[in-house]
């Protein structure tokens, strides 16, 4: 099922809700459709175009949020689904820092690897067997990631991601920047 964004009244991104829940909030008339999808929605009496950006009518106030949760789609988003290591594509998750050695399951020490990488390094440190990372391993910033890293992406959402940091993610994923 095909994924909206949320936009608080402000315009600020709030997350990323199922097109059923979109479509719940505008006919209850709690938000207003930006963007369509192009696709049409139809009931028995009627025919609705979905949505794909949604805007909430009140403000909603959001309480503190930490930082982005490290899982591993929005790991595989942070480093555009290459290798750390030798810039193919990644299919398995590596810690710099073994954890066999201490090392700790955090965005600094965590990169995305390729299969033959990360069987090659197993528990040892990078400079032992004398590679290089191919950028250091960072936490993203930024509200774009909190719905980037939720692996639904969108075109249409970029226009309202745009002042939160979405440029810089999307370059990311898709492989323009290293």
């Amino acid at each position: 099922m095909p994924h909206v964004l949320v936009l608080n009244a402000s315009y600020e991104p709030l997350g990323v809700v199922p097109l059923r829940r979109a479509l719940i909030l505008v006919l209850n008339d709690k938000a207003i459709s930006l963007e369509d999808s192009g696709a049409l929605m139809h009931s028995a009496s009627r025919a609705i175009p979905a949505p794909s950006v949604v805007r909430l009518k009140r403000f909603v106030r959001v309480p503190f949020r930490g930082p982005v949760p490290l899982t591993r789609r929005a790991l595989f988003a942070r480093d555009g689904g290459r290798c750390a290591y030798c810039g193919g594509v990644a299919t398995s998750v590596d810690h710099v820092i073994p954890r066999s050695r201490g090392g700790q399951h955090t965005w600094e020490n965590v990169v995305a690897a390729c299969r033959r990488c990360n069987h090659v390094k197993a528990d040892r440190h990078v400079a032992e067997i004398g590679w290089r990372l191919r950028h250091q391993p960072a936490p993203p910033s930024g509200l774009a990631w909190r719905i980037i890293g939720t692996g639904h992406r969108d075109p249409r959402w970029l226009p309202y991601l745009q002042a939160y940091g979405a440029e810089d993610a999307m370059a990311r994923i898709d492989g323009k920047s290293a």
